[in-house]
């Protein structure tokens, strides 16, 4: 099957969450599999160059109508960890990639609306015909819109569209005037059953455009999908996801075991498996040696990640008085869009400087995450709302206990080890339901007991949470169900 991801994001070259590790993860997955995946990408100025092999000019002179103008663009190619990468360089005055940054431009809707168009003129000028485009997030919601609207009609009737929703929160709005610079009829396509928002008769919604016009919708686990669809975490898109559910579902994201295995990891100073987990505790002493943290018989309790609301910034924050005063050990790594949050933090991060037991690292730091992943006891992730989750799945991986919130992927991956009604070898974590202190409490505690009370029996947890496979190869076969689903119709 010919494959062609159009995509904002592509770890590692361009990432900024979750949504480019799944571009990368299961490109690959597919890929090494037989099938032909090609990514397109915006040519991004603060892209890793350094992560792109090869990189050289593919296709020049693409003429891209925008806006009542023509835009030229460049198409270069590249190998970006064995994938093939096109990304589009625009010659404008917009200057719509070179921004020192992926988003955050009030401009951004314009920008992944030329993205959209110039994509698929590349894909007809070019003469590739995918079997299936598969589309990421609001930014390229208008690709399905676009390609049933003008590019089925000079020719390109064969690809089918799948759509997927990475996180709903963000839905590219924007008025009207963003239809007309693509080249499409307001008046047409202004009405509820195609790009208006529900909410907003003047207002074009980017990913229920996507929702509509694509073959099939995707998000990125089960337990999002129910929500939403049936909650307000659906953001008003609830109406659409309905009226189009026969052809919605949700598919679980994975992780890529090439870069997160304690097995292979170069990152880590030992290596271990679900077999030799003692070895863990050697890269748990690394961990203290590197945060200055004091040897003692305790557990470890970690975060890693963004600090935003989302995430639950009060409840990790709790959580960082509550293990410290539970004779436990802290770490966190990350930081914040927020400045007010990132100035809490701060403050925090002052007052325990001295803590023997508290280490609070304000920024990202790749390789220092996968010793923490690797040294700590548990990770607690306790988000308001998490469509799915790759912190858990990465921590179970290295033997690292979590304690979630249930909601989202968190809900469909870890399974409580006290009340889940999975047999007790498939029980693999700690679980809350209300978005509370108390919550946190009832998970975080009984983790900790048992690290004291329990040794053995925790122990069999993370052997068991080492043993679930959360790679890329279920959700790939269910991601080739679904194209050849849509390839029949």
């Amino acid at each position: 099957m010919y494959v062609v991801m159009i995509t904002p994001e592509c770890a590692p070259v361009a990432k900024v969450g979750g949504l480019g590790d799944v571009a990368q993860g299961l490109s690959y997955e597919l890929s090494i599999r037989g099938h032909t995946v090609e990514l397109i990408l915006p040519k991004y100025d603060c892209m890793r160059y350094d992560k792109i092999w090869g990189l050289s000019p593919s296709y020049q002179g693409l003429m891209v109508p925008f806006h009542g103008e023509i835009i030229p663009c460049d198409v270069f190619f590249g190998f970006v960890d064995g994938l093939k990468c096109y990304f589009i360089d625009p010659h404008s005055h917009h200057s719509f990639f070179n921004r020192g940054v992926f988003y955050g431009h009030r401009d951004d809707v314009e920008r992944y609306a030329f993205f959209c168009r110039a994509a698929l003129e590349f894909l007809l000028r070019a003469g590739k015909n995918p079997d299936v485009i598969h589309c990421h997030d609001w930014q390229t919601g208008l690709v399905p819109l676009l390609l049933f609207e003008l590019y089925k009609f000079q020719g390109m009737t064969h690809p089918r569209v799948c759509y997927t929703i990475h996180n709903i929160g963000h839905q590219g709005i924007t008025g009207e005037h963003t239809l007309r610079q693509v080249g499409l009829d307001p008046g047409y396509h202004m009405r509820l059953d195609r790009c208006q928002d529900d909410y907003s008769p003047f207002t074009v919604n980017l990913m229920k455009t996507g929702i509509v016009f694509s073959n099939y919708v995707t998000t990125v686990s089960p337990r999002y999908a129910e929500e939403v669809r049936t909650s307000t975490l659906g953001h008003g898109l609830q109406p659409v996801l309905n009226a189009h559910a026969d052809k919605f579902s949700g598919v679980l994201n994975g992780i890529d075991y090439n870069v997160w295995n304690p097995e292979i990891d170069p990152h880590i100073p030992f290596h271990y498996s679900a077999e030799t987990i003692d070895e863990k505790y050697q890269n748990k002493d690394a961990l203290r040696n590197r945060l200055l943290l004091r040897e003692e018989f305790k557990p470890i309790v970690s975060v890693v990640g963004r600090l935003d609301r989302q995430k639950g910034v009060e409840l990790v924050r709790h959580a960082m008085f509550y293990a410290l005063s539970h004779g436990c050990q802290f770490v966190l790594l990350g930081n914040s869009p927020d400045a007010k949050i990132n100035h809490d933090f701060w403050r925090l991060k002052h007052e325990f400087n001295d803590n023997p037991d508290c280490h609070l690292e304000l920024a990202y730091n790749e390789e220092l995450a996968h010793l923490i992943y690797a040294g700590a006891d548990m990770i607690v992730i306790p988000s308001i709302y998490e469509p799915c989750g790759l912190t858990q799945m990465i921590g179970m991986k290295y033997g690292t206990v979590p304690v979630v919130r249930n909601t989202g992927g968190l809900a469909d991956t870890v399974f409580d080890a006290d009340y889940s009604t999975k047999p007790v070898e498939e029980r693999n974590g700690y679980g809350f339901d209300h978005y509370n202190y108390e919550g946190l409490e009832s998970a975080l505690s009984r983790a900790i007991h048992r690290w004291f009370a329990e040794p053995d029996s925790f122990r069999q947890l993370a052997v068991n949470a080492m043993r679930t496979d959360y790679s890329w190869n279920l959700p790939a076969s269910e991601y080739l169900r679904l194209y050849e689903l849509i390839r029949e119709k």
